[in-house]
This record gives structure tokens, C-alpha cells and sequence, in this order.
């Protein structure tokens, strides 16, 4: 296993855990991040894909297509992002077909609220992003996927989590 992909709905602080991995300079470890591909308004997605949901599987099983290489050619990875735990299990069957370690960033509501207020994105603390929580939480535990609370967990003991993890791993 050679790929942590760190998933969790906003405010969680994957992109945070994320960044805070990559500045640690190390040069057996690529860290992607789903965002990078930009993401489309509710409207275009439903334009072009049917739906938000049916967009966020697509580009995860492109994502999952385009970090096989990289872990193939001895890379670890970490990657980032707001998905479902079975939209990876089928990007990996279909492109990645080796284990993987999904770990659910997850937080509790006031923490996500205030974090998404401090980053200048309060209307993302709403219901929908409470339910999305709640959904990939119960997710996580029905099919046994680590969750880290990052709640009142420093944010170097998060990193140190991640990095310890990525160092146990085989390529």
C-alpha cells in the first residue's frame, strides 16, 4: 500500500493535514489535491454530468486513473479531497487494482464552522454541509475506514499521523 487518499467534507482539515505533509519537503512522497482540477458551479456539473454527484464520480475515478502512474513508478501519494469512500473503491478497481488507505478527516460542527468562517467561507457551515459530514462519518464507520477527529487533535499530531502512516507503507 503506497496511496492515502485523506477525504472529509469542508472545514474537516484534509487540505490543511495536506499542505502541512507536502511543506515537510519530503522527496519519496507526491501530494495531490482534488481541487486542482477546478470545480465547476452546481449548475455545470448538473450540465454536464447529470448531477454534483455523478461529477464527483467521474473525476474520482479520473483522479484514481491519474495517480496510478505516479505510485507505480515507486512515488508514495497522498491524496486529498471531498469524495466517497465507493466512488475510490471503484476508481481503484478500474485503475489502481492495489490497496489503498482511505482515512476520513472529520471534525465536529462547531470546529467546521468556525474554521470555514476563518478561511472566509461562512456559508458553507449550512445543513448541507452538516449532513454531507454526517453521511461520509457513517460512511467511514459501515465500512471500517480510519477516521481522524481533527476537533481538538493538533495539528502536528495529524501530520506526525499521516507521515508515520506513509512511512509504513510499501511501495
Amino acid at each position: 500500500m503506497s496511496l492515502i487518499i485523506l477525504i472529509g467534507a469542508s472545514g474537516s482539515g484534509k487540505t490543511t493535514i495536506a499542505r502541512a505533509v507536502a511543506g515537510r519537503g519530503r522527496p519519496d512522497l507526491d501530494v495531490f489535491y482534488f481541487d486542482n482540477i477546478g470545480v465547476p458551479s452546481p449548475d455545470q456539473m448538473i450540465a454536464d454530468y447529470g448531477s454534483g454527484e455523478n461529477w464527483q464520480r467521474a473525476k474520482t475515478v479520473e483522479w484514481m486513473a491519474a495517480l496510478a502512474p505516479v505510485n507505480r513508478a515507486g512515488r508514495k501519494v497522498i491524496f486529498e479531497g471531498q469524495t466517497r469512500l465507493s466512488f475510490l473503491a471503484e476508481g481503484a478497481a478500474a485503475a489502481y487494482p492495489c490497496p489503498y488507505h482511505p482515512i476520513l478527516i472529520d471534525c465536529d460542527n462547531e470546529t467546521r464552522s468556525q474554521r470555514l468562517a476563518a478561511r472566509g467561507q461562512p456559508e458553507l457551515a449550512n445543513p448541507d454541509m452538516r449532513n454531507w459530514a454526517v453521511f461520509l462519518r457513517q460512511d467511514a464507520r459501515d465500512k471500517g475506514c480510519e477516521i481522524l477527529d481533527t476537533s481538538q487533535r493538533p495539528l502536528e499530531d495529524c501530520v506526525g499521523h499521516v507521515l508515520a502512516l506513509s512511512q509504513r507503507m510499501q511501495i
